[in-house]
C-alpha cells in the first residue's frame, strides 16, 4: 500500500516532466524521419554503398569476431550518454542541454529507421526490428527516466540553493545518482545483447538485403 502510494505521488509530481520529455523525444524522431527526404542524391548513394558493405560484412560473419570489443564499444557508447546527463543534472544550466540530448537521440532513431524503411521498404523495417528496436526498448525508457530525474534534481537545486538558500541536497543527489547507477547496470545487459544476440539476428535477415543491395 505504501509503495503504491509512493509511486502515485511520484507520478503526480513528475508526470508533466515525462510528458514534456516524451514530446521532445518524439519530435526528434519525426524530425529525423523527415531529414531522410532532405538528403541529396550523392548522400543517398553514399549511404547505400555503406549499407551494402555493412550487410555484406554481417552476412559473412564480420560482426561475430571481436565480441569483447563489440561489448565494450556498445556499453561505452550508451554509458557516455547517461553520464553526460548526470553531469548536466548537477549544473544549473544543464536542463536545456538535457532536452537537446533527448531530441538528438530521437533524431538518430528516427533517421535510422526512416532511412532503412524508405530505402528498403519492408525489408528495411525487418532489419530495423532486429537491430535498432530491441536495444532501444530498454535504452529509450532509461533515457527518459534519467532525463526526468536530472531535470527534477536541477529544479530542486535551483529552488533550494539559489531561491530559498536552504534545504538538504544529499538525499535527492543520492536518488539521482542511484538512478544513473541502476541504468548503468541495465545498460550492461543491453551491451551483452548487442554483442552476442544482435549479430545473429542481423545475420538471419541480411541474405535478402545483400541480394537486394547488389541488384
Amino acid at each position: 500500500m505504501m509503495r503504491n502510494r509512493t509511486l502515485e505521488q511520484y507520478m503526480k509530481e513528475h508526470l508533466s516532466f515525462y510528458l514534456f520529455v516524451g514530446v521532445v523525444f518524439v519530435t526528434g524522431v519525426v524530425f529525423g524521419a523527415v531529414m531522410v527526404n532532405a538528403l541529396s542524391m550523392e548522400q543517398k548513394q553514399e549511404l547505400s554503398r555503406y549499407l551494402g558493405s555493412f550487410f555484406a560484412s554481417v552476412h559473412q560473419g564480420g560482426l561475430e569476431g571481436d565480441v569483447t570489443g563489440s561489448f565494450k564499444d556498445s556499453f561505452s557508447m550508451h554509458i557516455k550518454w547517461f553520464l553526460i546527463i548526470w553531469v548536466l543534472g548537477l549544473s544549473v544550466i544543464g536542463l536545456p542541454l538535457i532536452l537537446i540530448l533527448d531530441f538528438l537521440k530521437g533524431v538518430l532513431v528516427g533517421f535510422t529507421v526512416g532511412y532503412l524503411v524508405g530505402t528498403l521498404s519492408w525489408k528495411g523495417l525487418l532489419f530495423a526490428l532486429v537491430s535498432v528496436v530491441p536495444p532501444n526498448l530498454v535504452v529509450i525508457p532509461l533515457l527518459l527516466v534519467c532525463s526526468v530525474t536530472a531535470m527534477a534534481f536541477t529544479i530542486h537545486l535551483v529552488k533550494n540553493r539559489f531561491i530559498r538558500r536552504k534545504g538538504a541536497l544529499y538525499e535527492p543527489f543520492m536518488r539521482f545518482s542511484g538512478v544513473i547507477l541502476a541504468s548503468g547496470a541495465l545498460l550492461l545487459g543491453v551491451a551483452v545483447f548487442e554483442a552476442y544476440v544482435s549479430p545473429a539476428m542481423m545475420k538471419w535477415v541480411t541474405p535478402m538485403l545483400v541480394t537486394m543491395s547488389g541488384s
